[in-house]
């Protein structure tokens, strides 16, 4: 049930004189900048076919351990189910195709507080068309929110209405994707949240919303706290409900306290048992990212088993992604990190944020004052309830339980997950 309180950058030349992804510029943290700052540079792909060749060289020479001895997945993922995958990856998967998809789109750069920041602007034909930034998480990246693009944009042309209509903000995440990896400490969510706020201020923009899951959720309860001028609210899919007095009973296992309504008990068995057996990835991150990285660097095999367990696990799929998001959109995620080398960068991000990222208190979600929205997918981590929810973020307008999906919610399903968003964004326009 739903619960409301009511309350021109041109691209048309861009195809003259785009930068590409040369070799040197191919190894992280070495695009080329031009002489001012501010300035936004056309961007666009084109990874050297020396790279792909690497790379399919590389998964020839896979060398894989012995099966499992259990007959699920309590040891991870199934070596059946990931030779499929990267059997696939090795001979039928074309990265070209992805390249030649991204291109068509906007794609930009520019240098925001010493980093370059590659993102995807697409602006709508339709008057007073809302601002929104979409924002990524882990295992995912950018390119979770492409097939939302065209709904958000055009939506009479997908079934909605012209005042339905956003103008598209996507950037990746410094140390993902085509984003400029960080040489020094510091690159937390609240630093990106800055940079997000004169991302989109740079663009002309002066009104505009945030939405996000994972870290995406996360980057906006900095920007929510932030409270910039222009910021009309915040969407999360991930939000941080827990309340401190569960915090370390969770954290230890222990049984639910038996005052939780059912759908509380609910919510602290999922967090209880994420934590206690579904987040060991997370451990290695945040405390060893750059050991991570050496594990993830050199062998895409096992750069593809670090994603693709948590893609198995957190679709609502029955442990078969494929049913809702397509091979090789699995394999597009999966290469991206592979060939920008970002296994180290992306778990530093962990690293930077040693928090509990579902805890209130942690996450000060209180000390949010802009207007929150929260819709809840049936197969995230956990589903936050809205009793939860109401006590962490005293300004949440917008609660409501989406019909399918998990934790990748534009990516699984994009139609409701832009239905969530014309929703919860509506008494903001």
């Amino acid at each position: 049930m739903k619960t409301k309180i009511t309350t021109m950058l041109m691209f048309a030349t861009l195809a003259l004189n785009i930068p590409t992804i040369t070799n040197a510029q191919a190894k992280k943290g070495k695009i080329e900048t031009s002489n001012s700052d501010m300035s936004i540079r056309p961007f666009k792909i084109n990874i050297p076919q020396t790279k792909l060749n690497d790379l399919k060289r590389r998964i020839s020479e896979t060398r894989f351990p012995d099966r499992e001895t259990v007959k699920d997945e309590s040891q991870g993922i199934q070596l059946a189910q990931l030779k499929e995958l990267i059997d696939y990856w090795g001979n039928g998967y074309d990265w070209r195709k992805l390249e030649n998809k991204l291109n068509v789109l906007p794609q930009f750069v520019t240098k925001i507080d010493g980093l370059d920041i590659q993102f995807i602007h697409v602006r709508s034909k339709e008057k007073n068309a809302l601002p929104v930034l979409l924002t990524h998480g882990w295992p995912g990246s950018p390119l979770e929110f492409i097939d939302t693009i065209g709904p958000l944009t055009d939506p009479v042309r997908y079934g909605g209405k012209a005042e339905d209509a956003f103008d598209v903000i996507i950037p990746a995440i410094p140390g993902y994707g085509f984003s400029e990896i960080p040489t020094e400490v510091g690159w937390n969510p609240d630093r990106v949240a800055r940079a997000w706020d004169t991302l989109v201020k740079r663009l002309g923009y002066s009104k505009y919303v945030s939405e996000g899951g994972d870290h995406g959720s996360v980057i906006s309860d900095a920007l929510g706290r932030q409270a910039p001028t222009g910021l009309l609210g915040i969407h999360l899919t991930m939000p941080a409900t827990i309340p401190s007095e569960l915090v370390k009973p969770i954290n230890a296992g222990d049984p639910a306290p038996e005052s939780l309504s059912v759908e509380e008990t609910k919510a602290y068995n999922s967090l209880s048992t994420f934590f206690g057996k579904n987040a060991a990835y997370g451990g290695m991150m945040v405390t060893r990212p750059q050991t991570t990285g050496y594990l993830l660097s050199d062998s895409p095999s096992a750069f593809a088993a670090f994603l693709y367990e948590k893609i198995v696990e957190w679709t609502e799929s029955d442990l078969k992604p494929e049913k809702v998001i397509s091979r090789d959109a699995i394999l597009d995620d999966i290469t991206l990190y592979w060939l920008t080398n970002t296994g180290a960068s992306s778990s530093r991000f962990y690293w930077e944020n040693n928090n509990n990222n579902f805890s209130s208190q942690h996450q000060k979600t209180k000390d949010i004052k802009v207007p929150v929205a929260i819709s809840v997918f049936p197969h995230e981590i956990y589903q936050a309830p809205e009793s939860w929810s109401r006590a962490a973020y005293p300004s949440l307008y917008y609660y409501h339980k989406a019909a399918k999906g998990g934790h990748f919610a534009a990516w699984e399903q994009p139609q409701i997950f832009t239905e969530e968003l014309r929703a919860a964004f509506k008494p903001l326009r």
